[in-house]
């Protein structure tokens, strides 16, 4: 597998194979239906915009009005889709206090359970993570896992634990299938989990060793008599110090080719542990004992032989480089605010952040404080400006119309059959939890000049808007139980005012699921949608009918169909799939 494809082809991103949406996630081995190859549209970004300053505002600390609009953008930013419960009581707050809450970290969920009795080393509702590996059970563990961790985005909590986990995900880039071993794959996710708003150099030392890293960048067959460079290369490039400009054969600016055999060298002798307990363990005789010198851009360092803990002298090395910091502040840059790094952003944003993750010997908290509590980050032009993810997409529509699904004591296996779903309908999307399309992780955060524009695409756009149909119409059933938006108790939950008021009613609504505000004609549109060709008052008149007789299936459906056009129309708008 050519894991530095994306160097080749910034198209393969859009040429992931799909399934029908509607239909149910497919097993385990069958083949899957191919969509027709996707090119970059004509209409894509050609170069980043130039000459033309976006913004002039700074970290200085956020000063100005709080209230329900600054609240619904922090917690857009933060949380996957955040409910309209969630934007009101920090809304009532304040921003100190909405971001102390963002950056408590979630404590550790217990782990995936199995499903499915093929697993036949344990019960279904049992944990398979301590169990030895077996492939004939491969394909539902693995499965399970993904299921475990969507159910985790479904049911955050007011914390960026999860925003996080998967900004490291997308950074130390796992391919959990790759690995063939889910039990590893679960144990890079808990790393994620317990490091995400923790301490990234030491999260960089963790995942140097951890099993699933050592599997996928082929560190467990790294020897004194033969160094496998592919993590290092990928730890100097894509988790830590960046390229930089190439001045000159394998002289990459901020490290060289010599560098990266020499970290290599470094990292020799250690090995996955497949058996239970899943780890890594370090074997000497497979060591590189020589001393490892580096380049004049690490200051012609040395690194002198240290058994088992000499990847941390490495990863110490790295850290040291004032490029890194700079690096890892741009890409939570990208993922928190805009992909436009312009040089303003750069020496008013970037660099004083830098500093502060420096300062703070790299724990995260402090940074993102600043920045999500800063100017920059409320300025009107940084609201509203990103495209959503497939899992922001996704996630977010079935958190913010508050869908109910089953509980694991109800029915724990039709509970992650219907997260396995709803993965499926993020895969159609061209986002796969768990497996990003190479080392870079995914195009959207990294491939210039389109970025975020990525997400868009021919095939992409029509499952968005067959996602959102299929949940304002029949929902999915599965077991005897049914996932789908409920318009009408949406609206029962609003105050009373609010909810027999059209007006109103598509204002709290839009306000909800729509980052900037709309105009005047599009409102219009929306209450046409609505009351197709009727005066306001008819809509008080339903409502009010409905209220008087709620078991009255005519007057349910009545108002129902209104609403399931009005939120179609919503949906189908481009601003819908704007964060």
């Amino acid at each position: 597998m050519n894991r530095r494809h994306f160097l080749e082809r910034n198209s393969a991103v859009l040429e992931k194979p799909v399934w029908a949406v509607a239909g149910a996630a497919a097993p385990v081995g069958a083949p899957q239906q191919q969509d027709p190859p996707e090119t970059i549209s004509r209409y894509a970004n050609k170069v980043l915009p130039k000459g033309l300053a976006r913004t002039s505002s700074t970290l200085a600390p956020y000063t100005g009005t709080w209230g329900y609009a600054q609240a619904a953008h922090l917690l857009r930013r933060s949380l996957f889709g955040p409910t309209r419960t969630e934007i009101m009581a920090a809304a009532g707050s304040n921003l100190t206090a909405v971001l102390n809450m963002l950056l408590v970290p979630t404590a550790a969920p217990a782990p995936p359970v199995s499903v499915s009795a093929t697993d036949t080393s344990v019960a279904v509702g049992q944990t398979w993570t301590s169990q030895a590996f077996d492939q004939n059970f491969e394909g539902v563990r693995r499965a399970s896992l993904r299921d475990w961790w969507l159910g985790l985005l479904l049911n955050q909590n007011t914390s960026l634990t999860e925003k996080m986990t998967l900004f490291w995900h997308n950074h130390f880039v796992v391919e959990i299938s790759t690995i063939n071993d889910a039990r590893l794959g679960y144990e890079y996710v808990r790393l994620l989990r317990q490091h995400a708003l923790g301490n990234v150099k030491q999260l960089a030392k963790d995942v140097t060793v951890t099993p699933a890293m050592l599997r996928y960048l082929n560190g467990n067959q790294s020897t004194a008599g033969a160094p496998n460079e592919n993590y290092g290369r990928e730890l100097l490039e894509l988790f830590t110090v960046g390229k930089g400009p190439l001045i000159g054969p394998g002289n990459y600016t901020n490290y060289t080719e010599a560098d990266v055999q020499a970290a290599a060298k470094v990292l020799t002798g250690w090995r996955d542990q497949g058996t239970v307990p899943v780890g890594s363990y370090y074997t000497a005789s497979r060591h590189d004992t020589t001393t490892k010198v580096f380049s004049a851009a690490f200051g012609n360092a040395r690194i002198a032989p240290n058994g088992a803990t000499e990847y941390q002298d490495l990863v110490n090395l790295i850290f040291q480089q004032a490029e890194t910091a700079r690096f890892l502040v741009r890409k939570l840059y990208r993922w928190f605010v805009y992909y436009l790094i312009d040089a303003q952003v750069e020496t008013d944003i970037i660099q004083p952040l830098s500093t502060l993750l420096i300062q703070n010997n790299f724990d995260i908290v402090p940074v993102l404080r600043a920045l999500l509590g800063s100017q920059h980050f409320f300025d009107v032009l940084n609201m509203g400006c990103l495209i959503k993810s497939p899992l922001d997409f996704t996630v977010g529509l079935l958190r913010q119309m508050e869908v109910v699904f089953p509980t694991a004591a109800s029915n724990l296996v039709v509970q992650y059959g219907m997260w396995d779903y709803t993965n499926g309908l993020s895969y159609v999307q061209q986002q796969t939890l768990g497996d990003p399309p190479n080392v870079a992780g995914w195009a959207a955060y990294y491939q210039t000049p389109q970025f975020h524009e990525l997400w868009i695409n021919a095939v992409t756009l029509p499952r968005r808007n067959q996602v959102t149909d299929l949940f304002i119409s029949t929902g999915y059933a599965r077991g005897g139980v049914k996932i789908v938006i409920d318009p009408v108790a949406l609206v029962q939950s609003l105050p009373a005012v609010t909810a027999s008021d059209c007006n109103l009613l598509i204002d709290e609504f839009v306000r909800l699921m729509v980052p900037i505000g709309l105009t005047a004609n599009q409102l219009d549109f929306l209450k046409t949608a609505l009351l197709p060709g009727l005066p306001d008052f008819e809509w008080t008149v339903e409502w009010q009918a409905y209220l008087a007789a709620p078991t009255s299936t005519a007057k349910k459906a009545a108002v129902t169909t209104k609403l399931q056009a009005m939120l179609r129309a919503l949906m189908g708008l481009a601003e819908y799939h704007l964060s």
